[in-house]
């Protein structure tokens, strides 16, 4: 509840103070006696409480804070009925809870500060395989083109062959990406600071290490964005809001130290929407490179927009509740949305703690691959974190993974029925590149079933924006929420306010429920296709792994298809989305800036 909350709400009626035990035998008042009842009594005959000796003076104006009158109101939101006897036996209770509740306020509780109930979205009794392979990358052919910009979108794997051949340097092609960046900035706005030092020291490192021989891996040299909710020293960490727009925390991100001990340079903190939500920040608005008119949506606005523009090698972005898939979408580039508890979250800006999920932005699904083994596992920080192997092979025979789809989401016209007829024929053309995914899969191949279950999440989406509200809590009750004019988060936050402690837990149960019936499902499929957004919070509740991937185009805008794994199954996951994108060219496509 914000400070203006507390200070306009209904004060009426004495404050209780409770029992006062005296010592003095002098006193007339008995121990245990009510000082309040008493002093009421004496008041009415017009005494003033300072002749009664033994009792300090006390001011009969002090009112109750919660009256028999606020808790009737707040029955309608919590949805019971009580009786005016039942009310007042809880009345002095729920006063002092306000004393509890202000304690805890005035604790320091930064936004770094996990919370204690740990979300776990394993059911009771599933077991994975905890034996580690070693991890193997598909060959690409690439040769050095004439003009060094030519490679601006190569994958991952293309422009790792060339450095470790030594046909390119980090050095040449980290300053090729910060050029991009600063001259596609003022269109596309996808750049909270460049972070042009730091990226030309790791790269000479590299370049350095490379000469000698000491080659780290596939992404020894590669420059990259990192979406700046992730903290980096000596650079500033925005989370996109005016009010944090100078806000230093100096520490790395954990996903920023591994990539640093793989060799990785980071160019650029990239944009989100203020505080994770959509692609709006201080800065503006960021822009979709296949459209500057349109927004690159949100809230992993920056990191698609950058890759999808050729402007990084990769990116690291974040998803909540769509923050991956929806701006792979909007930008037609491939993301991996990984397992809840796979990647740690130290140095991550936290919005819901059983929800946040950092993955993989990249033009090929091979590259979300090498970049999440690189990043996934243990660190000792994040208490969410389960340790469970990630074994990718290429060369997986996808024909023997059990595939399956939701037929109704397939059949029926894409979120909705549109008035106007452009949209509907839109929608329409989307939902026939759905169909043809299934169609080149099983040109492959694969066996693909239908799936006609509908599990319904009951609006339990409230979850993230109720712990939401906790991690900024302080800032509700602070002033400073006002400086987020074109937000919703700031009424968003007071809204959640109100939501009743047992609903909150009760929505939780319910989503164990979620989790069962997801798992259920699973059991018989290693992957199923969705239309992209149509599950989206109900796989986030779950905390299921997706990967989105291109599917074609409508009026030169990108299509993308979502591929949903199981419980810490990605590796399964990306060899089918790898599968129908190796059949296809979508990837290959990129927009003319």
């Amino acid at each position: 509840m914000s400070d203006t909350t507390n200070k306009n709400s209904e004060k009426s009626g004495l404050k209780k103070k409770g029992t006062v035990p005296f010592s003095a035998p002098s006193s007339p008042v008995k121990p245990g006696f009510n000082r309040r009842r008493f002093l009421e009594c004496f008041a009415a005959l017009g005494v003033s409480s300072a002749l009664l000796p033994g009792l300090p003076p006390v001011s009969l104006e002090e009112k109750e804070e919660i009256t028999l009158k606020t808790i009737e109101e707040a029955e309608k939101i919590i949805g019971i009925k009580l009786t005016n006897e039942e009310r007042k036996r809880i009345r002095g209770r729920l006063n002092r809870n306000l004393g509890i509740y202000k304690g805890i306020r005035e604790k320091d509780l930064d936004n770094s500060v996990n919370c204690a109930l740990v979300f776990n979205p394993v059911p009771p009794g599933m077991t994975f395989p905890d034996k580690k392979k070693r991890i193997k990358y598909g060959d690409v052919k690439v040769k050095k083109p004439a003009k060094l910009e030519d490679v601006a979108f190569y994958s991952v794997l293309q422009l790792a062959k060339l450095i470790k051949k030594k046909q390119i340097t980090s050095t040449e092609l980290t300053k090729m990406y910060l050029s991009r960046l600063k001259r596609y900035d003022p269109t596309l706005k996808f750049v909270v600071n460049l972070t042009e030092e730091l990226a030309l020291e790791q790269a000479k490192r590299a370049d350095e290490e490379i000469k000698k021989g000491k080659y780290r891996g596939p992404l020894h040299g590669i420059p990259y964005g990192a979406k700046d909710l992730l903290s980096v020293k000596g650079y500033k960490t925005t989370w996109g809001a005016e009010p944090f727009k100078n806000q230093i925390i100096d520490r790395n991100a954990t996903v920023v130290e591994r990539l640093e001990e793989e060799g990785a340079v980071l160019v650029a903190k990239l944009t989100l929407g203020a505080l994770a939500q959509g692609d709006i920040w201080y800065g503006g608005r960021t822009r979709n490179p296949w459209n500057p008119k349109r927004g690159s949506s949100g809230s992993s606005a920056g990191p698609a927009s950058a890759t999808a523009a050729g402007c990084v090698g990769f990116s690291i972005g974040s998803e909540t509740n769509g923050s991956i898939i929806s701006p792979c979408n909007r930008c037609g580039v491939t993301g991996l949305r990984p397992t809840f508890g796979r990647i740690s979250r130290y140095g991550a800006m936290a919005l819901s703690w059983s929800m946040d999920k950092i993955g993989p932005i990249c033009r090929t699904v091979e590259d979300c691959a090498v970049v999440f083994n690189a990043i996934y596992g243990p660190d000792g920080k994040d208490n969410t974190l389960i340790d469970l192997p990630f074994n990718w092979n290429p060369k997986i025979d996808v024909k023997k993974l059990r595939v399956g789809y939701f037929e109704k989401y397939f059949k029926r016209e894409l979120r909705g029925k549109p008035k106007d007829k452009k949209r509907k024929a839109s929608r329409q053309k989307e939902q026939r590149l759905s169909n043809r995914v299934l169609d080149v899969l099983k040109g492959l191949g694969l066996e693909i079933k239908p799936i006609d279950v509908d599990i319904q999440v009951l609006g339990t989406g409230f979850i993230l924006s109720t712990e939401s509200a906790a991690a900024f809590d302080d800032f509700t009750r602070s002033t400073r929420d006002d400086l987020m004019k074109k937000s919703s988060w700031p009424d968003t936050f007071r809204q959640r306010r109100f939501v009743p402690a047992v609903e909150f837990i009760q929505a939780n149960r319910y989503r164990t429920l979620l989790i069962e019936q997801m798992n259920e499902v699973m059991k018989d499929f290693d992957v199923i296709i969705e239309v992209t957004h149509s599950n989206t919070t109900l796989t986030n509740l779950t905390g299921h792994p997706a990967v989105i991937v291109p599917c074609g185009f409508i009026d030169d805008q990108p299509v993308t298809i979502v591929f949903n794994g199981k419980l810490f199954g990605e590796a399964e996951t990306l060899a089918v989305a790898k599968a129908y994108q190796d059949a296809t060219n979508f990837h290959l496509k990129h927009p003319k800036l």
